[in-house]
Order: structure tokens, then sequence, then C-alpha cells
């Protein structure tokens, strides 16, 4: 039996061994977990992981690769991939590389082997919290010293965000769509690009007066990762254009939302990351599963005291999922309608979004 060469240490002195594959590297995240039966390249890829450690409850990874076309992001930044089994020889006409490969490409340390259902159980009674992932050789001693000297970074957004304007679909001839990147999805930028949407990708920290000088038909705000209330900037961006464009906000964008109109958010236990939550829509009753990747919520009770209107509840805790004010255009929702590879059961909204445009457009040549 091949011997066991790399593990985990949590801050609670719990240790998981297993073996290595991607980076070779030692690495303190926070841990969290995601229920999705498909789509770890997209996990991987997703900028809202970034400095996260992600346990995936679907026991097999790896077995279908790593293809070009379905990168949500060029520099993946995800800390680390747990998995209970690694399959290192994909069988997809697709795939250009193998998932190994890819982390070892970009630095990402990832463990396999050990029992993920354990591990994942662990969280969800615990709570997320810090983890090592390091070689079998480091002592418990070591680990847990480390743990306690190492703090997790708060300025992911401005790490992830593009640096500088750039174009997305620009010779498209449809709404000009601003949207704010704090971790921006290339699949919500295909999402509206398939619109007829042109798209202006700016930095998280652009000016309320810059992005009016760009002349855009609505706003969007991208998901990302942390602490909403760590993006100061974009907060205050929303608070000064409310009401002079349509705004769609997802994830990350929705916390914004809530915050720039006096509600507050809250860390979850172990936060909301897969692809099979179900949400209702309050005002139709109609319920969707939805795809989501976020720690912090919405407090329900805050909303109340604000012009916003809660639109959206998940059905596991009764967590906010979407809210609106109608006022001033504006909407968005916590988890992710442009999901990639699914599921599609909120694609709707970027269709509103197209709709508040086109209102405005027609308000204005009226007047």
């Amino acid at each position: 039996m091949r011997n066991y060469d790399k593990k985990l240490i949590l801050e609670d002195g719990s240790e998981y061994l297993g073996y290595a594959f991607g980076a070779d590297s030692d690495v303190v995240c926070e841990i969290v977990f995601n229920t999705s039966m498909v789509g770890y390249q997209e996990i991987l890829s997703d900028p809202s992981y970034t400095d996260q450690a992600v346990v995936m409850t679907y026991p097999l990874i790896g077995n279908y690769g790593m293809a070009e076309d379905d990168y949500e992001t060029i520099i993946p930044t995800i800390g680390g991939l747990i998995v209970r089994e690694y399959n290192n020889e994909p069988s997809n006409f697709r795939s250009t590389d193998t998932l190994s490969d890819v982390m070892k490409r970009y630095g990402i340390s990832g463990i396999y082997g050990l029992d993920t259902r354990k591990l994942t159980r662990s969280i969800r009674n615990l709570g997320s919290r810090k983890v090592l992932i390091t070689s079998i050789d480091t002592s418990l001693e070591a680990g847990l010293r480390l743990l306690s000297q190492t703090e997790l970074p708060r300025d992911a957004v401005s790490r992830v965000s593009c640096k500088e304007h750039w174009c997305y679909a620009d010779s498209a001839d449809g709404f000009h769509v601003v949207a704010v990147d704090c971790g921006i999805k290339y699949n919500i930028l295909r999402s509206l690009r398939d619109r007829g949407c042109k798209v202006t990708v700016v930095p998280w920290n652009t000016s309320a007066e810059t992005i009016e000088s760009l002349q855009p038909d609505g706003i969007f705000l991208s998901n990302g990762p942390g602490d909403p209330t760590d993006v100061v900037p974009v907060i205050e961006m929303v608070k000064a254009l409310r009401g002079k464009y349509p705004i769609f906000g997802i994830c990350l964008g929705h916390q914004v939302i809530s915050l720039a109109y006096g509600a507050k958010t809250y860390k979850l236990k172990f936060g909301h990351r897969g692809g099979n939550h179900p949400v209702k829509q309050l005002e139709t009753e109609k319920l969707e599963i939805t795809s989501q990747n976020h720690s912090y919520a919405v407090d329900s009770d805050s909303v109340k005291n604000t012009e916003l209107t809660i639109t959206h509840i998940n059905l596991l805790d009764n967590t906010v999922e979407g809210v609106k004010c109608d006022r001033d255009r504006i909407f968005s929702v916590q988890y992710h309608p442009e999901s990639a590879p699914g599921p599609q059961d909120s694609a709707y909204l970027f269709d509103r979004f197209i709709r508040l445009m086109e209102e405005e457009a027609n308000h204005a040549e009226k007047n």
C-alpha cells in the first residue's frame, strides 16, 4: 500500500491523511465544502474561492479533465482542493489538461484519499475555519502553531479584480453594460453577450463619476470573494448611482446592494456552495434549483428597515436570496443565475435586466 505523503491539520487539532496532487506546497486557507456533482473546473477557476480550500463532496474528481472553454477566469486563485478519489487519466474529447497539471501550473495544492464525508460533517458541525494543507512530515504541534500565527487576508477582491477597463463583446449593438469586477466569472459575461449586450468591465474601486462617463445603459455588480463590508468603494458607488441606471447584482453584488440601502450582512456557519440549493420566488411561489457560492448572507430583519423588498428565500435555511427596489430599477440575487455547467433555472434574471434597460430607454425617448 502506498504511504500517505500529505495531510490536513485543522484548528481543532484534527488531522486527515492523504495523497498529494497539484502543487507541492504548504498553504493555510479557510476550509469549505461544495456539494456539486459536476463542474470542478468552474469551481477551481471561480475567483470567489480565493484563499479557500474546497472539499468536494462528490467522490470522483478529475475524470473529465480540463477544457480550454470552461474556465471562469484566466488565472485561478483558489486556495486548495480536497477530494476523495482523484483520476489523473481523464476521458473527454474536449480535455486539454489534467486537473493536477493545471493546479501545478498555478501553484494550487491538492490532497486526495481522505474521508471527505467525515470532513464535511466536521465543517457542518464546527463551521468553516482555518486549515493547513501540508506535508505528512509536519507535526501536529508545528501545524497548530502555524495556524494560530496565520491571519487570513481581507484584500481578496482587490487581488482578483481587473486593474484597468476592458471591453467584452465590444462589437455588440445592444445595450451597454458596465460590469464592476469584484471577481467576475466569464459565464456572466457570456450571458450578457448572448443577449446582445456590449460589456465594459471595470475594476472594483472605479468611482461613480468614471462609470457615468462611460455612458452605460445599465450597471452589473459581480460575484467575488470575502466579506462584503470590506469593499467600501463599491458600496459608495451604488449609493451614488442607484436610481440613475438599472442595476443588477449577483452574489457579492447582492450583498453590496443590500449594504448600500442600509441592510446588514453576517457570516454563515459554513456557507452555501453547490449546484443544488432550492430557492423560492416569493411573488410567484415558484421553486428554482440554484448554484451558489458564498460565506455571507443578508440579514432579513435589517432589510425591513430599508427601501428594499425581499424577493427570494432559501428553502434550506430561510436566508435572503434576492432583493429589489422597483423605484430605483435595482435588483439582486444571492445565487448564480449564469451557473455553468448548471442548473439553468434562473437565466431569466438576465432577461429581466435587459427589460429594465429597455424600459429606461423608452422612458428617456418619451422625455
